[in-house]
């Protein structure tokens, strides 16, 4: 079942499966991906031929309540009279937070033109006492719908091959 996947709505009901309660859901659904980025690295190569800018160092990266860490970033960017960062490429110990939300794995591509984050290899994704593990996890900001996927047996995930995961439910009264 190596190409198991899991497709849900973050705001929809099947989110609670996600782990994200409403208001996380809100928060991450119309992400704005227009805001600036504000960023800090240890180092900073402009390798402006092939317009990109590499950042090393423990990088972070911050916009609109999204934080990026990771060991190394690549921001690419177009150059039409200005400078349009349109894509970040982070690798090394990849975490990104908004809010409770807390998300790893060991790379990561945020595609500001289409407002999708990819996480890639052995991702986890923790909201409170709520788990999820996969190979490869798709955000997309605009609509707050995620995909995750279990990724092959011998990817680096430890889940085997398939999408595993915990999450709470409130407690019932018989």
């Amino acid at each position: 079942m190596s190409k198991a996947s899991i497709s849900f709505g973050l705001a929809a009901a099947v989110a609670g499966i996600m782990m994200l309660s409403s208001a996380s859901a809100q928060s991450i659904r119309n992400h704005d991906s227009n805001a600036p980025v504000d960023f800090a690295a240890g180092s900073m190569e402009l390798q402006d031929r092939a317009d990109r800018v590499v950042l090393a160092g423990g990088v972070t990266a911050t916009q609109a309540g999204l934080t990026l860490k990771a060991n190394r970033v690549t921001a690419a960017y177009s150059n039409n009279g200005g400078v349009d960062v349109n894509r970040l490429d982070a690798t090394g110990g990849v975490t990104i937070t908004k809010d409770d939300l807390r998300a790893t794995s060991s790379s990561a591509i945020y595609d500001l033109d289409s407002s999708l984050i990819t996480l890639i290899g052995n991702v986890k994704l923790v909201q409170g006492s709520n788990r999820l593990n996969g190979g490869r996890l798709v955000i997309d900001l605009n609509s707050g719908r995620s995909t995750i996927n279990a990724g092959s047996p011998a990817s680096t995930t430890n889940s085997g091959g398939r999408v595993t995961g915990t999450f709470s439910v409130p407690q019932r009264k018989n």
